[in-house]
Parts: C-alpha cells; structure tokens; sequence
C-alpha cells in the first residue's frame, strides 16, 4: 500500500484483532494508510514485506513483543520510526515515541502527527 496524500504509511501491530481494528479506523480518518497486523509474526512478516514510515506496537502486543520488536524494526527499516503503547514508564533506546497507559485515540493520533517526516509536516503546513 501506498502512502495518500501527506498521511503517512503505518504499520500497526496489535495482539487483540478487535482493538487493531478499531484503532486502525480512527487513524485512517486522520489520513493515514494503515497496514495491520495481528501479533508478533504478523508484525515481522510486514516489516520483511513492506516499506513503513511509522510502526505502531500496541497495547495489546506482550510486553516482551514491545520489547524486542522495536529492535527488528530499526535493523530492518532504519529510518522507520516507533511508537509504543502502554510502554510501563519505561523508555527503549530504539522507540522514537511512546504513549503510558490510560492514553485516549486523541493522544494517538497527536503522537503519530508528531512523529511525522519533517518534510510531510512542512508540506502540510503550506496549505
């Protein structure tokens, strides 16, 4: 899948089918294109497949899956940038982003605004 317009193209892991598919909507309507995948291996298989701007590792994702697969991430995309939910206080020196329990779709869709290419975030601005 391609990027559309000045969105980016995220991949979206999460290890609960039906909170992915919520989630997935809503940054959808923000303008993004959202590839998603269920649990770890699904993850792994769309970072060998695909090309991303922004990986999402959800709340719902094992704590060891938020873990290490930001490490996956950086080596198979190093220009690809990281967002973990539920990150428990703690901060992965190859996660660019995260957001604590208790977050709203709100604060997502901020946090993936703010971790927006410079060049994306300018052309936008120019509108």
């Amino acid at each position: 899948m391609a990027k559309s317009g000045n969105g980016l193209h995220v991949l979206y892991g999460e290890g609960d089918e039906e909170v992915l598919a919520n989630q997935s909507v809503s940054i959808q309507k923000a303008g993004h294109t959202v590839t998603p995948a269920v649990g770890r291996k699904a993850v792994e298989e769309a970072l060998r497949s695909g090309k991303f701007d922004l990986v999402v590792l959800g709340s719902s994702l094992s704590r060891n899956d938020r873990h290490h697969l930001p490490y996956m991430v950086k080596k198979t995309a190093p220009g690809t940038r990281v967002l973990v939910l539920h990150a428990d206080g703690g901060r992965h020196h190859e996660v660019d982003d995260s957001l604590e329990s208790g977050w709203k779709v709100e604060d997502l869709l901020a946090k993936i605004a703010g971790l927006a290419p410079k060049t994306a975030a300018a052309a936008g601005a120019g509108r």
